[in-house]
């Protein structure tokens, strides 16, 4: 709890955008996150699944973006399980931080300027495509 405590201190003094850009994996386990505490297998799943499979993350590149992420202060190790489900005790569930929240907007306005940047340049669909009559 002091440690928590400590970090939204911090928090609020530091500059999201200074983590800016963020790699693909870390991106993917904030935005796992973002709804709610995870353990890392559930983290593995979701990015999967909300990829359709386009990102697949083992657990080498899974447990050293954690390691990254709790040392930047994005995410913390929730300490306590309300309720563990039987053979769950084990595993380890992690929640974003109030930094890491606001880390994760920050990126997710990047990239939303990135394709704005493309679609006006008719890289993708939206204001014209290329060969468009």
């Amino acid at each position: 709890m002091l440690r928590e405590k400590m970090l939204v201190l911090n928090d609020a003094q530091r500059e999201p955008e200074a983590l800016l850009p963020l790699t693909p994996a870390v991106f993917h386990i904030l935005l796992a996150l973002a709804d709610g505490e995870k353990h890392g297998y559930a983290i593995m799943q979701e990015v999967g699944a909300r990829t359709g499979g386009a990102m697949r993350m083992g657990p080498g590149t899974l447990y050293g973006s954690i390691q990254r992420m709790l040392k930047d202060g994005l995410i913390i190790e929730s300490q306590e399980r309300a309720d563990p489900i039987h053979g769950e005790e084990r595993r380890r569930y992690y929640r974003l931080t109030g930094f890491g929240q606001r880390v994760l907007q920050a990126e997710a306005q990047r990239l939303e300027q990135l394709v704005h940047i493309a679609k006006s340049k008719q890289v993708l669909p939206g204001f014209g495509t290329v060969g468009e009559a």
